[in-house]
């Protein structure tokens, strides 16, 4: 993964896909918290994961709300990056680089309390999120997160995966780990 700021030692012909940068996944997180938390804050990484993934997958979002008989549908269908099973699901390796940037630029705070991690956003973090859901590029985006919130957002991160593997047996929880979720 690459950041905005070396990008100007590659050579200028070579291609850069928004997935591939830095900014792109910590600008995605940043609105997570902001919409998806509570005052800014989720508890865990399994469910910080798990929301992302049906931020991510709008179609899996659609799927688990009409198991669930939740009236909500995403009107987006396109992968907005993608994940990888791993041990308890869906899950994205960039995670522990991306948590670590927002923390070191004082965006997020990460505390550990017993066993789980509470990420929540700093005053800046609430600052910078706040900035980002006004612009216009991240409107499909806050709207599929707004749709997620309403939907998922009250379950627990081990309600979630219990619900991804139990629904996507087949799309996720009989994948390799490490491959790639379609």
């Amino acid at each position: 993964m690459k950041s905005l700021k070396n990008l100007g030692d590659a050579p200028a012909g070579l291609p850069i896909a928004a997935d591939d940068l830095l900014e792109f996944h910590a600008a995605r997180l940043l609105l997570l918290f902001k919409v998806c938390g509570t005052a800014g804050r989720i508890d865990g990484l399994t469910k910080m994961a798990k929301l992302d993934f049906f931020v991510r997958y709008p179609l899996f979002f659609n799927k688990v709300c009409k198991e669930l008989g939740i009236s909500a549908e995403s009107p987006h269908i396109t992968v907005e990056s993608s994940m990888i099973r791993f041990h308890y699901g869906p899950w994205d390796d960039r995670y522990y680089h991306v948590l670590a940037y927002l923390e070191a630029t004082g965006l997020l705070q990460v505390a550990k309390v017993q066993n789980a991690f509470v990420l929540s956003l700093t005053d800046k973090g609430q600052v910078a999120s706040a900035k980002l859901a006004q612009e216009p590029s991240y409107h499909v985006l806050v709207e599929q997160m707004k749709l997620v919130r309403k939907s998922l957002g009250s379950k627990a991160g081990s309600t979630l995966k219990r619900l991804i593997y139990s629904i996507f047996t087949e799309e996720v929880g009989r994948k390799p780990l490490g491959e790639t979720i379609t």
